[in-house]
């Protein structure tokens, strides 16, 4: 049965690839009739499709003749003819759907393709990529063929102000990080003016790298967020404390699930040592947090793995990319956990302004598209999250490197050993090698290794990732060894020197199997690019992460039995097998976590459309009095509903509540003595009420003249609805880092999150009604200016309470205000903070 769903999927492939093939044969056939072309006729092209596009033509119809262009054009310009099966990858980008297309087969060339036909719509386009580096690269180098064609490029930077940011986005083409273009989609709705968001719509996107970008990096929300007040004193207390509680006695450690378990007699210890008569009293609720977050940053959280100091500062480093995320912080306290254990300086925490995850963000395109050299692992997700098909295209040359199979060491030491020694044999006879580490630390001491047999080596790491183009670029060069983070692994392209085909190409070494294979497919995909010879081995030990958590009992086991000696290691294609399940063990969890965390987020997302989409119309819009007239009738009922039954005598009314209430909402200019009770319904006095509601405000845009009433009417409908939106988004955080503990009580978590923060939802709606004609009565107009264009001061990362990174944009007390309004933060948004 298997072998026959094999066998049709297998089919299924090669039909793509056939109906892939008839349309680069129509590609090809133009191939000469567009080589006759001058430069000018070629340029004057597109002009030409946009006009027969505005006709009716669809860009299906264009392809042909337009890829045929840019192929020209590249041939051109940078001397680089579109191979046919890159052709193949731009049709499949176009459709909208995953390339995948092995390392060195030009994904970057293949992008001009797309890019170029989808820009005649006039909408824009957007390259998204992992990095500033590459978004800058990237759009240099390619921007050579669109200027030719008469497109304009943009690039979007971190530091750039929101006018530069504008232009860049008003352009044929946009370049940029995935983090650029969602922080600058929260942005835009967070600004006071129209004229002050930098975005036009998101129509189509191109992502480089899309596995790293919406596999790796989707459980990690973007978070605008603020200072939030915290003792500093208590995080230093309590990471002294933990430094005297015992591992297994006071707490217990999981790291498979990264959590921690304060034990009955570690808790006791706690107590007596802050002198303290019950630590889960109401009134220490906080130190227990305090506790929990001391001991998770001394056992979960580990110097030059997780993080560097540097500077004084703590730097998250990107488990998969292997770089520093400077300016991001981990949430929930960790950060300051983490501070206080190394005694640094320690921040404030944050509070939540604006955030949205990768998921949601992308999802949001009209049309999205991706590449890169290994998608099909996760093909499943892409389908089930982004609907979108992966599809494999073929290389350009056959693939002739030698995966050779992976050798099991008892010791970490003895791995490091043989790793050396294999090195030194290489370098001897010229081989190159990229030897790929899992942390900054393990490729430091692998260094440290190297440089005492004398070989001549340079590190790729996050402390030095500046240098990392001209380092990759002389990594096939002979006698090149170079020891790399995960960060190698991306958007970098590594030839061969001369001689070396000869000797073997370039050798990768893997020294620890990465919880995901696409990590390990990245780091084999350095070697063997367009038919390069090359070839690839892992080297493990029992005492690796993924073995010691998977798979060091049996294979240990069976080492002891045989009594295997440190540096003979196993070499075995069983065990090989059983580290893949492992592997794919792991990537089922974070598939189920990513899932999880998405099915939260779209209920928080429904929400954030109908908030920013409010909040867009109010900003596009005209005259707002209309439904200002209605924010105050509603206002006006529901303390009519509150105050009153109609099904009980208007004797037994709360009436001087419901006039104190109103009083504080508008001038009421009726009162109890103004109403006979006798033949008094509920609806008679809210017609009353609604009535000199109408009034009080016709009565107020008098006051204050017609115009000046409708922007103000805009702007406090803007601040209520900014400050309601962020209060909403704290207890959402509170309320789903709680949710969890419904389970124990037989509630489904998920279903007890949605119904709840759907309540809260409708209960801030009604709020931001209450606020806002409450406002408009009372506001006093000393001077309207125009807001600021929102600035985003300091880049940071928090970490959710799943333990996923979370990457944000925190703003300082001292900055800008991001609501607009020209005032210091602290003074404005962040009083309450």
């Amino acid at each position: 049965m298997l072998k026959g769903v094999q066998k049709a999927l297998r089919f299924g492939e090669s039909k793509k690839i056939r109906d892939l093939e008839v349309l680069v044969v129509r590609v090809n056939d133009l191939e000469p009739e567009v080589q006759a072309l001058s430069d000018s006729d070629l340029t004057a092209k597109t002009p030409e499709f946009r006009s027969r596009h505005e006709a009716g033509e669809s860009l299906d119809d264009l392809l042909p003749e337009a890829f045929a262009v840019v192929r020209e054009v590249s041939r051109r310009t940078l001397g680089e003819r579109h191979f046919d099966v890159q052709v193949m990858g731009g049709i499949v980008l176009h459709q909208g759907k995953i390339a995948e297309m092995k390392t060195g087969e030009g994904k970057t060339l293949v992008a001009t393709l797309p890019v170029y036909l989808n820009h005649l719509g006039g909408l824009g386009v957007h390259m998204v990529t992992v990095n500033d580096y590459l978004a800058r690269r990237d759009s240099e180098w390619m921007g050579v063929i669109y200027g030719f064609l008469g497109m304009s490029v943009g690039l979007i930077q971190a530091h750039m102000d929101p006018p530069e940011r504008r232009i860049a986005y008003g352009s044929d083409v946009t370049f940029g990080t995935n983090n650029e273009f969602g922080f600058d989609y929260l942005r835009d709705n967070m600004v006071m003016e129209p004229a002050h968001m930098v975005q036009r719509g998101h129509h189509f996107a191109i992502v480089d790298e899309v596995d790293s970008i919406l596999i790796d990096e989707a459980r990690t929300p973007l978070i605008i967020s603020g200072a939030a007040t915290e003792s500093v004193r208590w995080y230093r207390q309590f990471a002294q404390i933990a430094k005297k509680l015992r591992r297994d006695q006071d707490y217990e450690v999981d790291e498979k699930s990264r959590t921690i378990a304060v034990t009955e007699d570690g808790v006791s210890r706690v107590e007596q040592m802050i002198g303290v008569e019950n630590l889960y009293d109401n009134v220490y609720n906080n130190l227990v947090h305090q506790m929990e977050v001391s001991i998770k940053a001394k056992e979960l959280f580990r110097n030059e793995v997780d993080y560097i100091i540097k500077d004084g500062e703590v730097i998250i480093v990107d488990e998969f990319t292997g770089r520093l995320m400077t300016g991001r912080r981990y949430s929930d306290g960790i950060h300051q956990g983490i501070e206080a254990k190394e005694g640094v300086r320690i921040r404030e925490e944050n509070q939540t302004l604006a955030t949205i995850t990768f998921q949601n963000y992308f999802r949001m395109y009209d049309k999205l598209a991706g590449m890169t050299g290994t998608a099909a692992t996760e093909a499943d997700e892409f389908r089930h999250t982004y609907e979108l098909e992966t599809v494999v295209i073929p290389t350009n040359e056959p693939m002739v490197r030698e995966d050779l199979p992976d050798l099991i060491y008892k010791s970490e030491k003895a791995k490091f050993e043989a790793v050396v020694d294999d090195i030194a044999e290489c370098y001897e006879r010229s081989e190159p090698l990229l030897v790929g580490t899992v942390s900054i630390e393990k490729s430091e001491r692998l260094s440290k290794m190297l440089a005492r047999r004398g070989i001549e080596h340079e590190v790729l790491n996050a402390k030095h990732h500046e240098r990392e183009a001209e380092i990759i670029a002389l990594a096939g060069e002979p006698h090149g060894v170079t020891i790399a983070t995960n960060m190698a692994g991306r958007g970098t392209d590594i030839k061969l020197g001369e001689g070396v085909p000869l000797v073997g190409g370039l050798k990768v070494i893997g020294t620890e199997r990465h919880e995901s294979r696409r990590i390990d497919n990245q780091l084999r995909g350095r070697s063997g690019r367009q038919g390069d010879p090359g070839a690839s081995r892992f080297y493990l030990s029992l005492e690796d992460d993924l073995m010691r958590r998977f798979a060091s009992n049996a294979i240990g086991g069976l080492m002891d039995r045989f009594h295997f000696p440190e540096d003979v290691p196993i070499e075995n294609k069983m065990v090989t097998k059983a580290i893949e399940s492992a592997q794919k063990q792991v990537e089922a969890q974070n598939f189920e976590i990513r899932k999880n965390l998405l099915k939260y987020d779209d209920v928080m997302n429904k929400q954030r459309e109908l908030i920013y989409g409010e909040r867009t119309a109010l900003l596009e819009g005209g005259s707002f009095r209309e439904l200002a007239s209605e924010w105050i009738e509603e206002t006006v009922n529901s303390a009519v509903d509150t105050f009153t039954n109609p099904n009980s005598f208007p004797e037994d009314w709360d009436l001087d509540g419901l006039f104190v209430y109103l009083a504080q909402i508008f001038p009421v200019s009726l009162g109890r003595e103004d109403l006979e009770l006798e033949d008094l319904s509920q609806e008679d006095l809210r017609l009353m009420l609604l009535d000199d509601a109408g009034r009080a405000y016709e009565a107020r845009e008098v006051e204050l003249g017609e115009e000046v009433m409708r922007r103000l009417e805009r702007n406090v409908m803007l601040e209520v609805i900014d400050n309601k939106w962020r209060e909403h988004l704290y207890e959402l955080d509170y309320l789903q880092e709680g949710i969890g503990l419904r389970g124990m009580a037989g509630r489904d978590p998920l279903v007890e999150y949605q119904t709840e923060a759907f309540d809260m939802f409708a209960q801030m709606t009604q709020s931001i009604k209450e606020e806002f004609s409450r406002y408009i009565f009372h506001a006093q107009i000393v001077e309207l200016e125009e807001r600021a264009p929102v600035r985003v001061i300091e880049s940071g990362a928090d970490e959710s309470p799943g333990g996923e990174q979370r990457q944000s944009d925190k703003v300082g007390r001292n900055a800008p205000c991001p609501c607009g309004s020209g005032k210091k933060y602290k003074k404005c948004c962040g009083v309450e903070a």
